[in-house]
């Protein structure tokens, strides 16, 4: 693998949480950006990255559709340099129970975690393996590895994207592309708020730091590592749900997740 530092890297969901964060981690380390979301904030995240003396580029396109993904490519390939780096972390949270869900909503959080995602992967890792170089984060979840009670959905999306994370560097494992996988746990971020579940003892809990975990998952990436569990308390999560039998994981997401479990938190 190519040891030099990146010069261009493309990160998405960067307009806050661990996507800024990921930003920040790699302005300060030299390399020029292209970052997106889908919310007109990301202009404000692109004004305080130049600060770091390098150059970004700011895109607002909305992730969950092709036209989206296709028009981050576009103005990805039109830059001089070619992408050393994608850190695909856009994401969406969606909490209570299935039936009561709306069902565009559930539709936005497939779309948003799994199909963009999906499309986003095939558009990048092609014009890697073209160079034959490149690194991708990919940032799932330990909520991938339990059924998610009161959030069913998301939890099968990161499913998704965990298992797809380490079946793409199976495939890759012979070029000199990395692929490693994310896998944070509860994070003080924007999602628990979008997903309607500050009500829930995960909402209300003491959470992680967006810049720890951006910090974990970029150095497991530099290092070639197949997969960073962000935190001790969340490394010992994800080894008990090797073992816990899927009844009992789905009991002790709900005790977690289900509305209004935070009250007497």
């Amino acid at each position: 693998m190519n040891k030099r530092k990146p010069a261009f890297s493309v990160v998405t969901g960067a307009s806050s949480g661990i996507g800024l964060e990921l930003a920040r981690i790699a302005a300060k380390e030299g390399s020029n950006l292209l970052i997106a979301a889908s919310g007109p904030t990301i202009h404000d995240s692109a004004a305080e990255l130049r600060g770091y003396g390098v150059e970004v580029d700011a895109i607002q396109v909305d992730l969950a559709t092709t036209e989206g993904v296709d028009a981050l490519w576009e103005r990805a390939m039109a830059s001089p340099r070619p992408v050393d780096v994608l850190y695909a972390n856009a994401g969406r949270g969606l909490g209570h129970g299935f039936i009561d869900q709306d069902f565009a909503d559930i539709q936005r959080v497939i779309d948003t975690n799994v199909t963009g995602t999906t499309y986003l992967l095939h558009r990048f890792l092609r014009t890697m393996r073209d160079r034959n170089e490149g690194r991708v984060l990919i940032t799932g979840s330990i909520a991938g590895l339990m059924p998610g009670s009161f959030q069913a959905v998301y939890n099968a999306t990161k499913a998704y994207i965990d298992s797809f994370a380490y079946a793409l560097r199976n495939e890759l494992q012979d070029t000199e592309i990395v692929i490693t996988v994310l896998m944070p746990g509860p994070t003080d971020t924007e999602f628990f708020e979008t997903a309607d579940m500050t009500d829930t003892k995960v909402g209300q809990q003491k959470k992680d730091d967006p810049a720890d975990v951006a910090r974990q998952g970029y150095d497991a990436l530099m290092r070639g590592d197949a997969h960073e569990v962000a935190g001790w308390a969340n490394k010992l999560q994800a080894m008990m749900t090797r073992f816990m039998p899927e009844g009992r994981l789905a009991a002790m997401h709900r005790s977690m997740a289900e509305p209004g479990s935070g009250k007497d938190h």
